[in-house]
């Protein structure tokens, strides 16, 4: 590693350390100042090899420690003393209702936490807390949900891109916009993860495969939902108008076949707890508050609250016209596709979260550093087209399915 490089991984480091070490100071939340003091002493001595270790393995190592600091020790801390938010409590009740009434949504919520809004797809993550339990002991500790969502997460993201431990893909594992996550909550992650995936898979032209990743995905939050057209649209530029179609139908009907039957069981309940509350219009008050502008908008009155779904509509009108005037023809332009729409929605909405832009943070940098194919691929045929001119596109020799070649008939659907 060249002194530029290293004085340039250091100040990541030492910012990260900075952030990490403002939690144990400002947060309420007894999970957030637990990692905060685990993850700035990672940060730090990642940033102390970085500048002082062997230049060979200084990346490595100081990736390694970012790891441990970040998400290892915070993640057992946290695991072997209970300490959980709420969320990890809702998935895992959610999966003790589906099995003893049939849907994952309490009937009568009266405070927020009784309030599922997820979608009846993410029961199952909490169906191995269910199982391991009684076991006690370790038991107890691996059926924690988030042990599952982020099994689900590196999963995903392992499948999108096969060797990617080589990749050097840890540092956005050690990044605060994903280990925070992963160690408190998790929720958000196994939705990213198969987002990533789906556009990996569309990538490696296997549009079939890409509609079972959106089908898991959209089985478990609606925030899902808007990934299926971007995907679709990517499989239809690339591998054409039979690829896309293979892939919206698998995604609807695998989506229906998981979501369908709980909402038969219960639709009032669906309607409310994964609508209305997360749109704050629920019987109960949503504590997703953080300052964005579609919160600040909707605190204004009724008015405001129209106004901001008015703007979310019209962004999703913008990006769906996007789509079919311009779709996007690598993953890195997909990927950033959906972020770019996501982004919009989360700002715009009139409840939300820091914590829902984790989902385009991650899949723009994701794609860039660990995404799916191979690089270099300009001029190589793509269905019938050639390929120099969709690399153009993102600017750069981004990743592209092909036909042919060495890895050989890429394009056949698994």
């Amino acid at each position: 590693m060249e002194a530029a490089g290293r004085w340039k991984w250091a100040v990541v480091w030492l910012g990260a350390a900075v952030w990490a070490a403002g939690f144990p100071l400002l947060s309420t939340l007894d999970t957030h100042r637990v990692w905060g003091r685990c993850a700035a002493a990672g940060y730090l001595l990642a940033a102390c090899v970085t500048l002082w270790w062997p230049a060979s393995r200084a990346r490595g190592v100081a990736s390694g420690c970012a790891v441990a600091g970040a998400v290892v020790v915070p993640l057992a801390v946290l695991l072997l003393t209970g300490g959980r938010q709420s969320e990890v409590d809702v998935i895992e009740r959610s999966a003790r209702l589906l099995l003893s009434t049939g849907t994952p949504y309490l009937p009568d919520p009266r405070r927020v936490g009784d309030y599922t809004p997820y979608l009846p797809g993410m029961a199952l993550l909490g169906l191995p807390r269910v199982v391991l339990a009684p076991l006690g002991g370790v038991g107890a500790v691996l059926g924690d949900a988030r042990v599952w969502c982020a099994a689900v997460f590196l999963g995903s993201l392992a499948a999108a891109r096969p060797g990617w431990a080589r990749g050097r893909p840890w540092v956005l594992i050690a990044s605060p916009v994903v280990a925070l996550p992963l160690c408190v909550s998790g929720v958000d992650l196994p939705l990213t993860g198969l987002c990533c995936l789906a556009v990996s898979w569309a990538a490696r032209g296997r549009p079939g495969w890409a509609g079972v990743a959106l089908a898991a995905a959209s089985s478990l939050k609606w925030t899902a939902w808007p990934a299926v057209a971007v995907v679709v649209a990517f499989a239809g530029a690339v591998l054409g108008a039979r690829a896309a179609v293979r892939c919206a139908v698998v995604a609807g009907t695998g989506a229906v076949a998981l979501v369908l039957p709980c909402v038969l069981v219960a639709p009032g309940r669906v309607v409310e707890q994964v609508l209305a509350f997360p749109a704050g219009r629920g019987a109960v008050a949503t504590p997703a508050g953080s300052p964005l502008p579609g919160h600040l908008l909707a605190a204004l009155g009724p008015a405001g609250w129209y106004a901001a779904v008015a703007l979310v509509v019209c962004g999703a009108v913008l990006v769906a016209v996007s789509l079919v005037v311009r779709p996007p023809r690598t993953a890195v332009a997909a990927a950033d596709r959906l972020a770019a729409g996501l982004s919009v929605a989360f700002l715009l909405a009139p409840a939300g979260r820091f914590g829902y832009l984790t989902l385009p943070v991650v899949l723009s940098v994701w794609v860039r550093r660990a995404g799916p194919g191979r690089r270099g691929t300009r001029g190589v045929a793509v269905a019938g087209r050639t390929a120099s001119g969709l690399a153009a596109e993102a600017g750069d020799d981004q990743l592209l399915p092909h036909r042919g070649g060495p890895s050989g008939g890429l394009l056949a659907d698994a």
